[in-house]
């Protein structure tokens, strides 16, 4: 270090510089105390010091300066020869490192070649270990100089210029504008060294970086242009796509194959990108299939160029007259066994063996499994930067595996030898591992409906016999890298994410067809397929970050196969094979077991294979399974010593959960209350919560999940855990007085999910028979407890907003017929903090508040209460005014739940309810839904429906006040014009709201001067709207006035007919399917209709009836009526029977009622003024419903 500081060596003491240094202090007892000063002030490392000091002597450094070029390959050397790595927070500015840069630029001239190679080095060393963000100004200057070297220089220096630029350019892509011409241009120095006929392998790998971090994008940064992008892209596919040069090192080959694969990450992650047709996506696919087995032994095929969405299978048929080995692979000893008996032999030799705790499948140059699986990322490092040219040795696979996958023993080639080929299998993983990562960017930017083609080329459809399929789950079962495992898994899962709609068309309960395949059927073998490998690497994998891989994408897989549509079976092996992992020893893999198990019971739940499973008693088959003590086996060798496996041996193969060995049918249950309540079995988990010191529960993730789990269970099949209310109660009560809040959370919804769980069962529509719902007196006590328990605080704690909105969720989710049966004290202590919370900051409990109000105005104990349903009324008025407009939307549909109490109490309670209710208050409620009809569109669907309700509401001495003259016309013209809304939602509503005004008859509907307008725009509705729902609900409004003077004039009656006829005529239009499968239902409303006006019909309407039912348009109504009055037509009818308030009547009740408006229409009398053209027209509409009796009389 003397040497290197020009500070002289003493022979007799050794002085510290690095000591620190204090000032001095006068000693007094008036002084402070002494505080020493904290180490990282002035505790510097030798790197730090080293580069202060080279910095400084730099610095003083000018052109002009005697001894230049040996003093700048001094201070060179000294800064390049720092490891700054070893420091893991180096205290060096940015900014120093920066103007360090700039002004050793200005030292070094061009014609120096060595000092411009020693400069690169220094600033590639530089930016790359301290991570340093460049200035513009920084940027700009060592751009231009790098620039300036590349023109100047020799062709030999290029290679370390470039290594330099690399690391300048590296996410700073887009502020290279003036240089990516000289760059990428046609004449561009880096298309012209990384094209396929550069002979300097380093020179073009070295160029594939530097493009590669030109591409990069760092978040909150724009891309690079499109064009310099599509340049990059073509020369990183080129790169890919072209054969190994026969005269290259494979080794360097890999590390321009690895360039080339992070340039197209770069391009794929910069922002969405779009293949150019399908053959270009098609291109990028086979290249990246071939690369993704890139020197995998045993693999010889003959690649396609370009794959397309079909499946071919003959593209990858495994050539059988090319050798097994790749020719970069060492010949196999004379002595190798065939794989059936290496596998025997291995076994005999594992079962004495223990392997180290991170070891994979014997990967003899794969990194350490340690590290995190792969996930998506948006660039990588700085080229260099990252150890290439490391790699690790480790022992032979586990035997589990095919005797292709075995590492060779390094007794059967030389110490050079091995190393040579430890490192190509490390680079041909890292190639394989690329391949995978840019597969994984490409299914994310790719639409799924269009990569649902290249399905087959990347997942078998057909169980794997004889020559195998090259797909990822090949790589998944037999590739040596735990790494690449863990890549092609999570591509796999990425591809299964969202294909709950591809995947709903397989199916296989049907005999199979022996002349064609159905494409339902070959969906239904890949899902089978599936589940067959992937349980395969469940047994065989012993990473534990892979093994978390592999659950988690068979939790994707359970989650969208439609299993409902499958022959019973694939369930029910999985269920118990992951069974040993409930224990395993890793965190990770005990939740994803669990996330698995919460697929397994939502999907098509409930699904009767997982109803089965549920009810079988823990044990059950446990012990028989041979797949689960081969996983217990691996997991005992992999990292535990014989002590360990003596006190855990029992934990993988059967969980010990309460109530263990008993007949209880619900283990789930059982097991993941003891994963929330009890403590852990093994203590020695650091990361376990503990409770009572010595005590430590199960990590919070692994109890989250659990309480998750629960959840699951309790909303798909609450008629099998119902019998355990009181004990989950306990569980949730448990979590709430916890003092973790996502603990707390999820206790509350674990309540929430068991109230909303009973009031399905109680629904008027639900199928479960009265003797097996969970008895009123059990939810009564139930919710005793729950509400004499801690809910109450989490009601109370304004610390964490979110509990206390899923809080008041639950208090929304109490029986209604519990509720009437609890004590008075706790009912009012629900309403008052209901009304209480109203008034909140924060807009989340306030909305759950203002949502619970509107359930609890529908109880049948409280909606009679005047009282409480003014407090209600005034509390959701207020918040209808809220800034939130979440909040305004949900006091819209609280507000709607009011106004439909008012009419159930109508029609009920009758007058006394509406004398005790304030006039005042009526007012208010029908300008607030007036003003809220004018809001948003989530808003608005909800304004008009309580404006319908008022409407219908209001009686007739209130409808004469003069305060209501002006409100009603506006609630009725906003009625008008909702009703013409582009949302269909708001379009329905507003149509159901006027057809439910309309049945209140002190409406003026004869007289109104808004009564023309509303009968007018339901007319062009009924004829014109594109939603068949819509249509529906403006013909139930068309039929619901009781009387004819509803209808005003002749001229208003007839457009309602004319208007109804032209829908029936028209009513199979339309360029929807989705909407096609409404057509019966709009049908059977509008002949509903139809025959409604002609049983109010008065003699002046004769005319426009007679013409619309004579001719040839009378046939098709004829048609239309007949197949009413027989029921013929039944479909999605209910639709619009719901609307008119219900159509229970039979065929025969319908003709009767016809034949009675057939009597009433021959006694009506024409007026005297037009007789003739009424008789004669009367005349025409008997005929027309006589034939139509007849016709229903003969059929």
């Amino acid at each position: 270090m003397a040497t290197q500081t020009g500070l002289p060596a003493a022979p007799l003491l050794v002085i510290r510089n690095d000591a620190p240094s204090f000032p001095a202090v006068a000693l007094s007892a008036e002084a402070a105390p002494f505080t020493p000063q904290a180490a990282s002030s002035w505790q510097l490392s030798d790197a730090e010091r080293q580069f202060s000091r080279c910095a400084a002597k730099l610095r003083a450094l000018r052109t002009d300066s005697s001894q230049l070029r040996e003093q700048l390959n001094l201070l060179f050397d000294q800064l390049i020869s720092e490891n700054y790595n070893k420091t893991q927070d180096p205290n060096i500015q940015p900014e120093d490192v920066c103007a360090l840069l700039k002004h050793a630029s200005c030292l070094v001239p061009l014609n120096q070649e060595h000092l411009v190679i020693k400069l690169c080095k220094l600033v590639h060393h530089l930016l790359n270990q301290l991570k340093v963000i460049m200035d513009e100004q920084t940027l700009d200057v060592l751009l231009n100089y790098t620039a300036a070297a590349l023109r100047a220089c020799s062709t030999w220096t290029h290679s370390g210029i470039l290594l330099a630029l690399s690391t300048i350019v590296y996410g700073n892509g887009p502020q290279c504008q003036q240089h990516l011409n000289d760059l990428l241009g046609e004449e561009g120095v880096l298309l012209r060294y990384s094209c396929l006929s550069q002979p300097d392998m380093e020179l073009r790998h070295v160029a594939l970086a530097c493009m590669a971090n030109i591409c990069l994008r760092i978040p909150g940064q724009p891309p690079l242009d499109d064009e310099y992008r599509s340049v990059c892209f073509r020369v990183f596919l080129k790169t890919l796509q072209a054969p190994t040069p026969s005269d290259t090192d494979e080794v360097f080959y890999c590390r321009v194959i690895q360039a080339a694969l992070k340039g197209f990450q770069s391009c794929l992650s910069g922002g969405k990108w779009k293949f150019s047709g399908g053959e270009a996506l098609g291109s990028v696919l086979a290249v990246l299939k071939r690369l993704m087995f890139q020197g995998s032994p045993g693999v010889s095929v003959e690649w396609p160029a370009v794959l397309f969405p079909a499946p071919l299978p003959q593209y990858e048929s495994v050539s059988a007259h090319k050798p097994a080995e790749p020719q970069t692979q060492p010949e196999a000893p004379k002595d190798t066994a065939p794989p059936g008996k290496g596998n025997k032999k291995k076994k005999s030799r594992g079962k004495g063996k223990k392997t180290s705790t991170g070891e994979s499948r014997g990967d003899a140059g794969e990194e350490d499994d340690g590290e995190a699986a792969p996930v998506p990322q948006r660039g990588g490092g700085r080229e260099g930067g990252r150890g290439e040219g490391e790699f690790v040795s480790k022992p032979p696979p586990p035997s589990l595996y095919p005797s292709w996958k075995r590492s060779t023993s390094d007794s059967e080639f030389s110490d050079p030898e091995g190393s040579a080929q430890s490192k190509l299998r490390l680079y041909h993983g890292r190639v394989r591992e690329g391949a995978l990562r840019c597969l994984l960017l490409v299914v994310y930017s790719v639409e799924k409906r269009t990569l649902y083609g290249y399905w087959s080329s990347f997942i078998p459809d057909s169980p794997v016999a004889g020559t195998p399929s090259l797909t990822l789950v090949t790589i998944i079962l037999k590739d040596p890298s735990a790494k690449v495992r863990a890549c092609a898994l999570q591509v796999l899962t990425t591809m299964l994410d969202g294909s709950r709609h591809f995947l709903a068309v397989a199916e296989d309960t049907a005999s199979p067809r022996t002349s064609y395949t159905p494409f339902s059927f070959t969906l239904a073998t890949a899902i089978r397929e599936l589940h067959r490998s992937l349980s395969l690497a469940l047994l065989a994998e012993t990473s534990p970050r892979t093994l978390t891989q592999v659950i988690k994408c068979l939790a994707y897989l359970v989650s969208n196969a439609p299993y409902h549509r499958l022959r019973p079976g694939l369930l029910s092996p999985l269920w118990k094979q992951i069974r040993p992992f409930v224990r395993h020893r890793d965190v990770n893999v005990r939740v994803s077991v669990l996330t698995l198990y919460g697929a397994l019971v939502t999907t098509q739940a409930p699904l009767p294979e997982v109803q089965l499973l549920l009810q079988q008693p823990e044990g059950s088959g446990a012990g028989s399974l041979t797949p689960q003590n081969s996983a217990l086996s691996w997991r005992q060798r992999d990292g535990v010593t014989t002590s360990q496996r003596t006190s855990q041996t029992h934990s993988p193969l059967v969980p010990h959960t309460p109530g263990e060995g008993d007949s209880s049918p619900l283990w789930l249950l059982q097991l993941c209350v003891s994963l929330v309540t009890q403590p852990r079995e093994d203590q020695s988990d650091s990361r376990g919560a503990g409770t009572g010191g010595s005590v430590a529960l199960e990590p919070p993730p692994v109890r989250l999940e659990a309480l998750q789990v629960l959840s699951y269970l309790v909303r798909g099949y609450i008629s099998l855990v119902q019998s355990c209310l009181c004990e989950i109660g306990q569980v949730s009560a448990r979590c709430l007085r916890e003092t973790d809040s996502s603990i707390q959370l999820h206790g509350a919804k674990l309540l929430e999910e068991l109230g909303t769980g009973i009031i399905q069962q109680y629904r008027a529509e639900s199928s479960v028979p009265e003797s097996s719902r969970v008895p009123v007196s059990q939810v009564v006590r139930f919710w005793s407890e729950v509400l004499s328990g801690p809910l109450n605080g989490a009601l109370q704690d304004e610390e964490h907003p979110t509990l206390q909105m899923h809080a008041c969720e639950t208090l929304s989710c109490i029986l209604p017929q519990a509720f009437t049966q609890l004590p008075e004290k706790m009912q009012l202590m629900c309403i008052t903090v209901l009304l209480g919370l109203t008034y909140s900051e924060n807009y989340l409990v306030k909305v759950a508040a203002v949502r619970a109000l509107g359930i609890y105005v529908l109880f049948p104990c409280l909606r009679e209460d005047v009282m409480f349903v003014a407090d209600a009324a005034n509390t959701i008025l207020a918040a209808l005014d809220d800034r939130s407009p979440n909040v305004r939307a949900k006091a819209a549909w609280s507000l709607g739940n009011l106004t439909d109490t008012l009419i159930i109490n109508m029609e009920k309670v009758g007058v006394d309810f509406q004398d005790e209710l304030s006039d005042m208050l009526l007012l208010k409620m029908l300008q607030a839904a007036t003003r809220a009809a004018a809001d948003k569109d989530k808003v608005k669907c909800n304004a008009v429906r309580a404006l319908g309700n008022l409407l219908h509401f209001l009686r007739q001495c209130q409808l004469t006040r003069s305060a209501f003259q002006s409100p009603l016309e506006d609630a009725v013209n906003v009625l008008i014009k909702t009703v013409q809304s582009v949302v269909m939602k708001v379009k329905w509503n507003a149509c159901y709201a006027l057809g439910n005004a309309f049945r209140n008859p002190a409406l003026p509907l004869d007289s109104a001067s808004w009564a023309g307008d509303a009968f007018s725009v339901l007319c062009h509705v009924v004829t014109s709207c594109n939603n068949f729902k819509v249509r529906i609900k403006s013909a139930a409004a068309l039929a619901v006035p009781a009387h004819r003077r509803c209808y005003g004039d002749e001229k208003r009656f007839s457009c309602v007919w004319l208007s109804l006829a032209a829908a029936l005529k028209n009513s199979e239009d339309t360029n929807d399917f989705l909407e096609y499968r409404y057509s019966t239902s709009l049908r059977h409303t509008l002949s509903k209709a139809l025959l409604h006006l002609l049983s109010l019909s008065q003699p002046q309407d004769m005319p426009a009836l007679s013409t619309s039912l004579s001719g040839e348009e009378a046939m098709g109504i004829k048609d239309h009526l007949f197949k009413y009055l027989k029921a013929e037509e039944r479909g999605e009818g209910t639709e619009g029977e719901k609307d008119t308030g219900g159509d229970s009547s039979n065929p025969q009740q319908r003709v009767m009622g016809l034949q009675q408006t057939l009597i009433r229409l021959k006694g009506l009398k024409a007026d005297e003024e037009a007789q003739r053209e009424q008789e004669s027209s009367k005349e025409v509409v008997v005929a027309f419903l006589e034939d139509l009796i007849k016709n229903c009389a003969l059929n």
